[in-house]
């Protein structure tokens, strides 16, 4: 059954979630906004059905022993999770929330101006998507950590740590600014976009990253005046992408011109001094 939510707002929208008696849903830390009293919270360190589960069967297998095995791997499973979002730079702990009682409701947001979209998932399909977009999930939904490693990763900058979401139910991803869904198929089998606008997609898209122009006048030209950097990301294949309007950096951008403490320039791009 489809998690009951509803998404409200308009600059910067928030997720409220109807839950069932007895239905879980979990969320990253601080994307929390209210409960009411009939949902119980409970914060870990371990996925809904990831490394941090024991294996059916392994705590019986041998007795004590097999019980200390099942604790031990359950232990490093728990401490690979953590790992793995601590090097992603994602939160180490997840917040779950389960209704008692009767039907309870719980209130979910991002962190940036912006709007937010429940995914469905039927099991045959992933998703991944940006880092720090997750917002919220049935606990049927198992959130993983995707690495883009070699060159892709490395010069894709927000591409090279995505988010990852298996198994069957809702999930909600928030993004900045507008978002637009697009196919690459209906557009010759491959977009072209700036790396920081990519929201989400479907697995099947293969994601990767190019060079803007060559090493020629133009290329230095694109680079360095216009104010995308050296790289973009490519989407190639037939599924759904989304796409958000406005980057972290543009933001961060504004907000020190604002201050008075933009340190871009005229040229913007290659020499950006914003780190991130």
């Amino acid at each position: 059954m489809t998690l009951q939510q509803e998404i409200v707002g308009t600059a910067m929208q928030m997720a409220v979630v109807s839950l069932q008696p007895g239905r879980t849903v979990y969320c990253e830390a601080g994307k929390f906004l209210f409960k009411t009293a009939n949902v119980t919270m409970e914060t870990r360190l371990s996925g809904p059905s990831g490394g941090g589960q024991p294996q059916a069967g392994a705590a019986g297998a041998g007795g004590a022993g097999g019980g200390m095995g099942g604790m031990l791997r359950q232990a490093m499973g728990t401490a690979m999770q953590v790992g793995q979002r601590a090097l992603a730079g994602e939160s180490l702990a997840f917040q779950y929330f389960t209704s008692t009682g009767g039907e309870g409701t719980v209130g979910f947001a991002g962190v940036l101006p912006g709007e937010m979209r429940a995914l469905e998932l039927d099991g045959t399909r992933a998703w991944f998507a940006e880092k720090d977009a997750f917002v919220a999930a049935e606990s049927t939904v198992e959130f993983g950590i995707a690495f883009q490693g070699g060159r892709t990763g490395r010069s894709g900058g927000e591409g090279f740590v995505l988010e990852k979401f298996t198994g069957r139910g809702t999930v909600i991803i928030a993004g900045a600014g507008n978002f637009i869904d697009l196919n690459p198929a209906d557009f010759g089998g491959r977009v072209d976009v700036d790396t920081g606008c990519v929201v989400a997609f479907e697995e099947g898209i293969q994601y990767g990253v190019q060079r803007v122009g060559g090493l020629n006048r133009q290329g230095v030209m694109n680079a360095v005046f216009g104010g995308e950097g050296l790289s973009l990301a490519t989407l190639e294949g037939n599924g759904r992408v989304i796409l958000q309007s406005l980057t972290i950096e543009s933001l961060a951008n504004a907000l020190r011109k604002v201050q008075g403490g933009d340190k871009q320039g005229p040229t913007g791009g290659l020499f950006s001094t914003n780190a991130g």
